[in-house]
């Protein structure tokens, strides 16, 4: 079987720290291709360099909302120089009322411009969305949407949008944090989400999940704090499979073509050997 991560940040500096025992892990567990999201205009560059160096990574470069007082005036003008770079998805981008103090404006404007050029190039773009659901959605109404579709990463929206945003184009990702006792309605939500539109993510570094499917536990090799390792990606389909009442080889066949469908085309597949 060949497993697929949705979301992760392999350009994380916590990870390239131990990377080639990253690299390892992952493809002893069967890791087949890793969305690499870039996060701001100080970590493409990491992302690009690990996606021309590794197979296995397909780059996305975009602007997270959690940074965007830090872009510069020619910010989109180097977010389109990445994508010229090799072919790529457009993300991390989204909205977060969540965070402290959020630029909401800011966080508006850089949104819709990322998602007009993902829809202008056919470019699938994945999405970050806290306590702001009726606000994103309102948002996809308005602009134009990649014809091959987006991705609500590690969806913790309402259950009754799912609908809504499936006709839209909306892809759906699972992550192993959803697997935490206290995450309960997130995990009800999938039952809504139709089979072909989901995916797997691991989030790596960030959210990693609960002692019983953390079956690579990390730490951060300066200051010992705990990490989320993209090799994590068998154990959260395994997790999906029983959350879904369905055989983990089903969920893969599924979960293989779902990702193709929205992000296969833009790089080659890796060898056997890669």
């Amino acid at each position: 079987m060949h497993f697929y991560d949705a979301h992760n940040h392999l350009q994380d500096e916590r990870l390239l720290a131990q990377l080639d025992d990253v690299l390892a892990a992952c493809a002893s567990e069967g890791v087949r291709r890793m969305v690499v999201n870039g996060s701001c205009e100080e970590d493409w560059p990491r992302v690009l360099e690990l996606a021309r160096r590794h197979p296995v990574v397909l780059p996305a470069f975009g602007y997270h909302p959690w940074y965007v007082r830090e872009r510069t005036s020619g910010w989109l003008d180097l977010l389109r120089t990445f994508l010229d770079a090799m072919p790529s998805a457009v993300g991390e981008i989204g909205l977060d009322r969540w965070i402290e103090n959020p630029d909401l404006e800011g966080q508006e404007e850089m949104f819709r411009a990322q998602l007009r050029l993902a829809a202008g190039r056919n470019l699938p773009a994945t999405i970050h969305c806290l306590k702001a659901w009726g606000w994103l959605d309102q948002i996809l109404r308005e602009e134009p949407l990649p014809a091959r579709g987006f991705l609500l990463h590690s969806y913790g929206g309402p259950a009754e949008m799912v609908d809504g945003f499936v006709k839209l184009g909306a892809y759906f990702s699972l992550s192993g944090y959803f697997a935490h006792e206290r995450k309960a309605r997130q995990r009800e939500v999938f039952g809504r989400v139709p089979p072909e539109r989901l995916l797997i993510e691991t989030d790596a570094p960030e959210m990693w999940p609960p002692d019983g499917w953390n079956r690579h536990p990390m730490t951060d090799s300066e200051t010992g704090e705990p990490m989320n390792h993209p090799a994590n990606l068998g154990a959260v389909y395994d997790f999906a499979a029983g959350l879904l009442g369905i055989s983990r080889e089903m969920l893969a066949e599924q979960v293989e073509q779902n990702f193709q469908r929205l992000f296969g085309g833009l790089v080659p597949e890796p060898t056997a050997a890669g």
